[in-house]
Order: structure tokens, then sequence, then C-alpha cells
């Protein structure tokens, strides 16, 4: 599929996904913004060739320049976790919702187009009996960041100034970054049998560069749909109990012991979408 050259990308959150994404584009000739909340990690981005912005974003109001971090921008790409473990949320405290309905305004007044938000599969609750899920599937978040993201999303799809499309990553793994290493060692750890949903950085980096590349096809030959929502994780799905024995064993970490004597919760999500519809073959194994 044929790209288009210095498309002009911003990336609302260069952290752990979004500053080796910016990097990634870079390489493939698109012009890139990229806000951070730290001082101290300016100058890393600008090392990289990223136009560093700082910005934070709040419930009511945005502290930094997010006119001049949006300007002349084609896509917005949004990549701010809820955080609210961190922050002490009840479901009475919209806190990331509120900080997403403080930002829809200024991409209204900018030259964003095109969205792509970064939701989490956490918006589909764990069931028993384990069943698959797609993006047909109704969310039914059990968790409050799960709960903030369904809201956010529908703030940001059903926005007429501009589309959004939707990206439901599941577990987040790196090189730097497993959950084996928290669990190891542990003990009566619950759902042994339910199937685990994850994704390597890598794959987080290609499949949103695809749904970069079938926008700009589409600009020539309107064949796209932008306004869409995808599941993405790994199409395996070994139980929590072997995966975790098998890394911990990899990685010469204490075995987890799990608990054996309660039915699992869980949920398989269907990546589907993103083979079919954006023709993507996941690249790494979890």
């Amino acid at each position: 599929m044929t790209e288009i050259m210095n498309k002009k990308i911003s990336i609302l959150g260069c952290g752990w996904l979004g500053l080796p994404l910016a990097k990634s584009l870079l390489s493939k000739d698109y012009e890139v913004n990229g806000s951070t909340t730290s001082e101290s990690k300016l100058e890393v981005l600008k090392n990289a060739g990223i136009l560093p912005f700082q910005v934070q974003l709040e419930e009511h109001k945005i502290i930094g320049n997010m006119e001049d971090f949006l300007k002349e921008t084609d896509v917005l790409i949004i990549d701010i976790p809820p955080g609210l473990r961190k922050e002490t949320s009840t479901s009475n405290e919209m806190t990331f919702v509120n900080k997403v309905k403080t930002l829809i305004p200024f991409i209204k007044k900018s030259d964003v187009q095109k969205v792509v938000f970064v939701s989490s599969t956490s918006v589909y609750g764990d069931d028993f009996p384990i069943v698959e899920v797609s993006e047909d599937t109704q969310p039914n978040p059990d968790t409050e960041s799960g709960k903030q993201l369904v809201i956010a999303e529908t703030l940001l799809q059903s926005n007429p100034h501009f589309k959004t499309t939707v990206i439901r990553f599941g577990g987040l793994l790196g090189d730097d970054r497993h959950p084996v290493k928290f669990l190891a060692g542990r003990t009566n750890i619950e759902n042994p049998e339910a199937p685990v949903n994850m994704i390597q950085r890598e794959d987080c980096i290609g499949i949103i560069e695809e749904i970069l590349k079938h926008s700009e096809a589409s600009e020539q030959h309107d064949n796209w749909e932008w306004n869409q929502t995808f599941n993405a994780v790994s199409p395996q799905h070994p139980t929590r109990k072997a995966y975790y024995h098998k890394k911990a064993n990899i990685l010469n970490l204490p075995l987890p012991t799990f608990a054996e004597n309660s039915e699992s919760k869980g949920k398989i999500i269907s990546s589907k979408k993103v083979e079919t519809i954006l023709g993507y073959s996941f690249q790494k194994e979890i």
C-alpha cells in the first residue's frame, strides 16, 4: 500500500508506547509532534527528531500549548492511560472522562480531522462461562478504568467535527514489561484456566501504522471507513496457569501458584477484524 509522505501526526502521550511509535513514524517520513508531562523528557523527544511539547491534561484545564501541538495536524493519536488506580477514583469521579471532555474543544478548533484513541480490552468484563468477544460485543466493564474508557470512546466517536478510530489493546508486553515478573512466586492466584489476552508493543505499533496507511489510501480510493473500533490482541490464548508457568521457567523466576478450587472467569478477545479488515498479520508471539 502506497504511503503519502510528510503527513503530520501528533501523539498525545509519548510514553511506553507513544515514544517508540513516534520514532517508527519518523522513520517512515511522517512529521511527528509529541507531548510529555515531564520537562526533563522534552530533550529526549527532541533528540529523537520529535517536535516536543510539554502538555498536562487535567480535568478542567490543559496546561501547555495545545493549540500549537495540534497545529496543521492530520491525525491525532491519544495515548494517555486512565491512571485511575493512582487517582483513587470512585464511580462518581469521572476523572479520565473529564480530561477527554476538556480535550475535545481543542480538537474541534484545530485542523485535526482524524483521531486514533488508544483504549483497552478492559471495556469487556470477565465472564463465566468464558466466551469469545468481538467488536460487536456490548462492553460490560467491571473496572473503573474500563467504565470510563467506554464513555471516552463514545464521546470521541460521536463528535461530528472529527472522526475517531478506537483501538482496544489487551495486556501490553515488551522486553522491559512482562506481568510474570509481578506474579512470580505469588500464591493462590485466581482464574488459572482463564485465557490470556496480550499483545507485544511491536504489534501495537504495526496496527496503528496499518490504520494510518489504510486511511491515506482511502483518500485516493474511497475504500476505508475511519470511524471504526478494533480489538487488538495476539491470536494466541493459552491459559493463565500454562502461560505464566512457561514464562517463569524461561526467565528462571519462581513459579506462581494458582487457586485450583474455583471456577475461572475470563474472556477470549477476538482480533479477527484486525486481520481481515486491515489485513494485518501479527509479528510477535506473546
